[in-house]
């Protein structure tokens, strides 16, 4: 189930010694948690407030050490065990409550920056599981930035399906289209060097963890930089063929980390 559905993460958990996948399995469930509320249209209005029962959740099992809900409470207990940065989370969750907005709509870089820089705490959160400190801690930062990225350049097409734009610059009328204009590809293109920039300086993220953690970093940088790879080779249409990693690719990329 989770190689069908999220092949990377499936594939880089299993590249972690055995006894730190209970941990980060529970940290992905809650901010899969939190992704899967702002997605859901069917609670029209009341998404922000199914995200701040969802944060209270976890703030009110934290102060009693224990929550019913078997997410939750999976994290109520590896967050104390593991000295997982469960602080940082309400970053996250702000994330989250940014795609509430009706429309998405991001207007500048600075304003796309500042939401990944909410989604990417989850790896500062989940330093301690990799034994990652100083450099590394702020390597796996600008890491989750560039994987973030990229799933907004694959995800084009899908966002506006959803009504949103993360992407400054591109133009609704394009997209309504399905017209990978000259402008868009332009676009979709600065941001590629861009995602490609922030991959180069998390590059020395490996060799700042213990040989036992760098296997799951290389597989999620080398599934990741193929899927800009497939964006470059389609002359920068994300409107047409799909992007999206296949579940071999991580599994390859699994494989290969461990030869290597």
């Amino acid at each position: 189930m989770q190689l069908r559905h999220d092949p990377t993460f499936f594939a880089a958990t299993r590249c972690l010694p055995a006894d730190r996948r209970p941990a980060l399995y529970a940290l992905y469930g809650y901010v899969r948690g939190a992704d899967d509320i702002a997605d859901d249209t069917t609670l029209n209005g009341e998404r922000r407030t199914a995200l701040d029962r969802w944060q209270a959740e976890l703030e009110e099992g934290l102060e009693r050490g224990r929550s019913d809900h078997p997410v939750v409470g999976a994290l109520v207990d590896a967050g104390p065990r593991f000295g997982l940065k469960i602080e940082l989370l309400p970053r996250y969750m702000d994330s989250m409550r940014s795609d509430c907005d009706e429309p998405v709509r991001m207007a500048s870089q600075d304003e796309l920056d500042h939401y990944m820089e909410g989604t990417a705490t989850v790896g500062p959160v989940a330093a301690p599981l990799l034994n990652a400190s100083g450099d590394a801690v702020d390597g796996l930062a600008r890491l989750g930035v560039a994987l973030q990225l990229t799933n907004f350049i694959r995800d084009v097409r899908v966002d506006w399906e959803m009504g949103r734009i993360y992407l400054p610059g591109l133009v609704e009328e394009d997209l309504d289209r399905s017209a990978a204009t000259h402008r868009l590809r332009e676009h979709v293109a600065q941001q590629v060097a861009r995602a490609r920039a922030l991959f180069s300086e998390s590059e020395s993220l490996g060799d700042s963890l213990p040989a036992s953690m760098r296997p799951g970093v290389k597989v999620a940088r080398a599934v990741y930089s193929g899927v800009l790879d497939r964006v470059e080779r389609n002359t920068y249409d994300v409107l047409g063929a799909s992007m999206k990693a296949r579940p071999w690719d991580a599994v390859r990329a699994m494989a290969r980390s461990r030869a290597s």
